[in-house]
């Protein structure tokens, strides 16, 4: 299997001149010991696949997807279209036109259709091994449930609730069900990501004993994807919960480890309607157990995804860092800077966490991002919360819960 935290570097033309030259002279001795090329069509011997050939169709993993917004028609389904484990055989919305019309792209039967209010029915549909949760926050809990209860695994998209009760509710319902639960943490699949994790963990970067993440995107009233992101009950909270996990998430993923103290701030300007409910900038401040150090904001105005980890070597930027298509990775001191060229591109992110959690399914593996991770992260939004309403640093327990007096 292709291994996605590999890469290449840049290099110089004449090197790579050399290189070319030496590789072609290698390539003709070796055509030379199996004799002359045919010079018409012949059967020639299986090739040796730079990656995993995708399974036949009827031994992909069937998804049924929850909710038809402009992620799921835009990322989520067609990434299960390109998979190699995992297909679309089943579709649920609120809206049967908007179904029927997604269905025939994707080659989905009108049989395989479904309703919030029918949901139970995918218990008689065997093709569907996986639900994918694709909707606003605050009905994370209750289908996932829902799909339990119909004897599926749940795949579910981040912020995992908009509670640590309503995080319990799904992770004990899984359990009762003997189904897996995984949360979209994609990031973890991004070939620049993975590349940089694979940096700091090997030691290229030296000793990295900060580490700064900033994630803002503009909250746009006009579209109804952000419309929902306005009201604080449906969303859980504001920038925070929708990009600012990103960057906990993040942190705690390349850094090993969770804060045991936080401190910090949010804002709200005044007069401004997309902010009545939910804070536009929020930052924080994170100590860790080792004596690591991290800083983190994220806003609802400008638009940047970025994080660094600052080695003593080696300092590492990803930026773009977590979008959907075109981030990069740049390695950088006082005196060079270089770019990191992945072989694989920012779409892997997809596919890849969608085929992990098909294959740990099928073949009965643990996940890379449990439902106890989306707690985890859940727990700390909730105690930054805090810290920024109390104005205080506040103490961690290991579980991300307060540490109370």
């Amino acid at each position: 299997m292709h291994d996605p935290s590999k890469s290449r570097r840049l290099f110089l033309a004449g090197g790579a001149a050399g290189l070319g030259a030496a590789i072609a002279g290698g390539r003709a001795a070796a055509q030379a010991d199996r004799g002359p090329i045919p010079t018409g069509p012949v059967g020639r011997p299986e090739p040796k696949l730079e990656e995993e050939p995708p399974l036949p169709l009827d031994r992909r993993l069937g998804w049924a997807v929850v909710g038809l917004g402009d992620y799921a028609q835009g990322y989520v389904l067609p990434a299960l279209a390109r998979a190699r484990r995992s297909r679309a055989v089943a579709l649920v919305s609120g809206n049967p036109e908007k179904a029927k019309r997604v269905a025939a792209r994707y080659g989905v039967g009108e049989t395989a259709l479904y309703g919030y209010d029918t949901m139970g029915r995918l218990a008689g549909n065997d093709a569907v091994g996986v639900v994918y949760i694709v909707t606003a926050n605050a009905t994370h809990a209750e289908l996932t449930v829902k799909a339990f209860e119909a004897g599926k695994h749940v795949f579910c998209e981040k912020p995992m609730a908009n509670s640590p009760a309503e995080c319990q509710r799904m992770i004990d319902a899984a359990k009762a069900a003997g189904r897996k639960l995984m949360i979209a943490y994609r990031a973890h699949w991004e070939p620049h990501n993975l590349r940089a994790k694979a940096m700091l963990d090997s030691g290229e970067l030296g000793q990295v004993w900060f580490a700064s993440s900033d994630h803002h995107r503009p909250l746009d009233p006009s579209l109804p994807r952000d419309q929902w992101r306005m009201k604080r009950d449906v969303a859980g909270g504001g920038s925070l919960v929708d990009i600012g996990i990103y960057s906990l998430n993040g942190l705690q993923w390349f850094l090993g480890e969770s804060p045991n103290a936080v401190a910090a701030t949010m804002q709200a300007p005044p007069g401004d309607p997309r902010f009545a409910e939910v804070e536009n900038v929020f930052s924080a401040e994170l100590a860790f157990p080792s004596g690591r150090r991290a800083t983190i904001s994220s806003g609802y105005t400008a638009s940047k995804k970025r994080i660094d980890l600052w080695g003593d070597r080696l300092v590492a930027t990803l930026d773009p860092a977590t979008a959907y298509q075109g981030n990069r990775l740049v390695v950088s001191n006082a005196k060079k800077a270089e770019e990191i060229l992945t072989e694989e591109t920012s779409a892997a992110q997809f596919t890849g966490e969608i085929d992990h959690f098909s294959q740990a399914v099928t073949e009965g593996t643990e996940v890379r991002t449990p439902g106890e991770m989306g707690l985890r992260d859940i727990r700390l939004i909730e105690a930054l919360y805090r810290a920024a309403r109390e104005r205080r640093w506040l103490d961690l327990n290991p579980d991300m819960t307060v540490r109370e007096a």
